[in-house]
Order: structure tokens, then sequence, then C-alpha cells
């Protein structure tokens, strides 16, 4: 059952706000149908903590980390009401020949390191454990690329919040309550046409990001355009940059000519990130579109809220009287070549203000 949350303690977040690391794979499953796939995957909750720290002290300077994120009709079925107050589904968007696909995911794994066997153990280990309940929809294996670059050759995260800014853009706090101490995250799976961006001269490939190739220095904005990556991408309040934190790594299959980028940010809200992204596919103002979007394409999208870990913790098998079925999906299912084991690919949103 969920459990009954209180904010008199501090709840401890999930290691969403954890640096950059060489290897990731993000593995996204979905819940099969019947109580006893519920029951057995929030059993799994309350292990999830216990198994992450055995992975890691397998080496304890590999910079290990686990984060475990719900999708909304699986929070539905899994806990029922309270549910987080901004955690619904992936918002669909279709501009043009653009579009920005929902696609299927009840569960969310984000694990990294600097080796890539501890995660291959990780998602190994969490199908040993859950893989009667639900089914893989989409592993990506992701790798560092030179000096955090991605294969369209420019640095991928430059505008990452730092120091106390990295909780305040990406942990939800007091405005609500109940569930302070997660994160909302999406997730995009992107492909590249390398060919046809490799044929653009290097000048108009930096008009597109915003930034300088070999440099990463960000354009003035007297030759910037406002349609350029880091120019729709950058949010702003009431005067106030909004941030989120990106973790995206490049992935591939060199022989099946595939490169992508996968995109996940973190934010304490989802609307900064879902504005990104509709500045990006329908423009701002409309018609005024990121133009990286000439050369890649997004081949997933999914939202999850990832709780805090106390909360997992505290979760039991039981079903709390509030927990429904499941309802009819409207989301598209993933390509083929994206289920388990085979990566999809495409272009990663990049920074706020600058090519991430």
């Amino acid at each position: 059952m969920m459990p009954a949350t209180s904010r008199t303690d501090a709840a401890v977040p999930q290691p969403v706000t954890t640096p950059l690391s060489r290897a990731a794979i993000f593995l996204v499953v979905t819940i099969n149908p019947g109580p006893t796939s519920c029951a057995a995957v929030r059993s799994f909750c309350a292990d999830f903590s216990a198994l992450a720290r055995a992975i890691e002290f397998r080496d304890v300077e590999a910079g290990f980390c686990c984060v475990m994120g719900i999708g909304s009709d699986a929070w539905d079925r899994l806990f029922g009401d309270p549910r987080p107050a901004e955690l619904h589904p992936f918002r669909e968007i279709r501009a043009g020949s653009r579009h920005a696909v929902a696609t299927p995911g009840d569960l969310m794994f984000h694990i990294r390191a600097r080796r890539m066997d501890l995660c291959f153990e990780m998602a190994t280990q969490i199908m040993a454990r859950v893989g009667d309940a639900v089914a893989a929809v989409d592993e990506v294996h992701g790798f560092r690329y030179f000096d955090d670059r991605d294969l369209l050759g420019f640095v991928d995260g430059t505008e990452n919040p730092r120091g106390p800014e990295i909780a305040e853009a990406a942990i939800v706090g007091d405005e609500d309550n109940a569930f302070a101490g997660g994160s909302y995250v999406i997730v995009q799976k992107y492909l590249h046409d390398l060919g046809a961006w490799n044929a653009l001269p290097t000048e108009a490939q930096e008009r597109i990001i915003g930034r300088t190739k070999l440099a990463d220095i960000e354009l003035d904005d007297s030759i910037k355009p406002t349609s350029a990556h880091n120019a729709l991408t950058s949010i702003t309040e009431n005067g106030q940059e909004r941030q989120i934190l990106r973790a995206n790594m490049p992935f591939g299959q060199a022989g099946a000519g595939e490169f992508g980028t996968y995109f996940i940010g973190y934010c304490r809200t989802p609307t900064v990130t879902e504005q990104m992204i509709e500045n990006m596919f329908v423009g701002r103002p409309p018609g005024n579109y990121d133009r990286l979007l000439d050369f890649s394409r997004a081949v997933t999208g999914t939202l999850f809220f990832t709780p805090s870990l106390t909360f997992l913790d505290s979760v039991t098998a039981a079903a709390p009287a509030a927990a429904t079925a499941p309802p009819e999906s409207t989301a598209e299912p993933a390509p083929a070549s994206t289920r388990a084991g085979r990566s999809l690919g495409i272009g990663s949103l990049k920074g706020e203000k600058g090519h991430e």
C-alpha cells in the first residue's frame, strides 16, 4: 500500500542530482495486467534501495546510482490517491512534420556509473526481480563521447545548474508537501541523420545550436538566430530563468547506422521541460521552431515521477483502496527497434541557454 507521508522529517531524494557519468542504461517497462503484477512491483519498491546499495558496494569508487520513475497510469494502479500534483501522461505535440510522440512506459530506471558492467548488473537484477510482472518496451545503453559531446559534435550539458541551484531546479519542495523530495523526469529518445547534419558547414551547425562547436561558447545574441536550440530552450518567468537538470547520453549502433541522443531532464515541475519541448516543436512564436529537428526526430516520449527514497522504502505489497485498474492507453507503442535491448535514438533537448 502507499505509505502515509509526513513532511515533518525531510524526505531523502533519489540520486537525481548525481554528476554526469561515463556509462548509463535507460530501461523503460510497462506493468503487466492484474493485481499480482502490481503487488510484485510494490514489493520491489521497498527493496529497491537495498538492491542499489548492493550493486554500489561492488565498487564504491565507480559512482554507481539508480533512479526509479513511475508513470501516471502506473501510479494510479500501484498507489491511487494521493498522487503527485503535476503527474500526468506525456503531452504529445504535432506541428507540421514535427512530432513529439507519446510512448508507453510505467516504470523507468536510470542506471549510471563509470563502469557499464555495474549498470548492466543492476538492469539484470531488476528484471530478475520483476521480470514476470513487467514487459520491457525500451532499453538504451549510453556512453560518454569524448569531452561530454553528443554525436552531433557539440558539448552537451554546459548550462546545467550547479551547486545549490541543482536541488532548487530538480527537487520538489513545499509546494507539494506530501511528495517533497521527489522529481519529475521527462525522457525522449532522438535519432539523428548524421549524414545530412555533417554535410552542413560548421557555421550553419553553430547557428542551429547557438554555441561554437569547438570552444563551446554561446553565440552573441546579435548573430544567434531566435530559432537556435539554446534560445528556444531558455525559459524565463518573472525575470528569472527556469532550469532543468539534464543527464543526456549519446547511444548508437554504427553497423545499423543508428546515432542518437537520449534526452532525460529532471525538474521540480514538468511545466518547464514541457515548455522547452513546445518551443522546439511548435516554435516561439509558432513557426519559429528548432531547426535541429530537421535532422533529429523523437521516437519516444514519457513523463515519470521519481518519489523520494523515503517514500519507496515505506511501500508495502498490499494494494491501497484507491488504486485503480489500468485505463486504455492512447500512447503510441515504441517502434520495434526500440524495444527490449534495441535503441531508438535521436537528438537531445539541450540546454536552457546552451546546447546541453
